[in-house]
This record gives structure tokens, sequence and C-alpha cells, in this order.
């Protein structure tokens, strides 16, 4: 059974368009340096899982389509290159810390469903993006939530 999950991503930095004028569609989602979204992406996330992907840091923040995962778990080359904003000098080959996972464009909604409108959805109160001080860039979003973000995002 496939599981949901969000991302985040400033759409300045890396939006669900650049995802979409990739080769193929794909990329590898790298630079996730908290250790509950690196756990998420490690451990939990799986082969065919949904993807919403979040514009975050703009005005109005919001979910903008979706996404599907396409390789699980493995190491993020970016904390071995010591010329990358994401380079962690702790981590080593052996002894990766970071990990990251690809994701392939599925979708994109015909309008942003805003932070705000999510917050007054119901159904939606246990997500952890509305609740207030969550910072995470990976998080999961159950099959309820999910079907309601679609629903409401489609139109």
């Amino acid at each position: 059974m496939a599981a949901y999950w969000l991302v985040k991503s400033e759409p300045e930095v890396y939006s669900i368009d650049h995802l979409a004028a990739e080769a193929e569609q794909r990329a590898h989602w790298e630079g996730v340096r908290n250790y509950q979204a690196r756990n998420f992406m490690r451990d939990e996330m799986k082969l065919g899982d949904g993807v919403l992907f979040y514009h975050s840091n703009t005005k109005p923040p919001g979910v903008v389509g979706t996404a599907t995962v396409v390789r699980e778990s493995y190491p993020d080359h970016t904390q071995f290159d010591s010329n990358s904003r994401y380079y962690d000098p702790k981590a080593t080959p052996e002894s990766p810390r970071w990990f990251m996972v690809d994701l392939a464009f599925a979708e994109k909604f015909p309008r942003l469903l805003s932070l705000d409108e999510m917050r007054e959805m119901p159904g939606l109160e246990n997500l952890p993006l509305v609740r207030r001080g969550n910072r995470l860039s990976v998080m999961p979003v159950s099959p309820a939530e999910w079907k309601a973000i679609l629903r409401a995002a489609r139109g």
C-alpha cells in the first residue's frame, strides 16, 4: 500500500515547474538537513508513494502539484561536496549522514491550494503542516488528508 508525503521547496530555488522541466521529469530530492525529515525519507518513503509538492517561503505558500517516489533512499551526494551549501564535513561515503529519494513529476494543479485554505479545511486538523511552528520539509500525509487536498486543489 502506498503512503503519502508532503515535501516543501522554495519556488525560486526549485519549483514544480523545475521538476516538470527535468529530463524524464524526475530529480533527486537533495539537501534535506533535518534529522526527522531525513528519517522519513531514509526509512519510510517507498517506491510508488505519492508526494504533495508544496511551495514554501512565498506569498502565499501552498500545495501546487504532485510527484511520485521513483527511487528509494540513497546517500545525498551533496554532503560530500565541499563546494556545496549542503556539505557536511562529518559525513563520509562509508558513513553517510544524509539521504535523498528521487521524485517524478505527476501533476501540476490548476491553482495553488494555500496554507490558509488548508488550515480551514475539515479533516486537516492533524496535518503537521497546518500546525503553527512546524518547519519540517518532509512530512507524512494520511490517505484521507491526501484525498481532501487533491479534491480541493483540482477544484
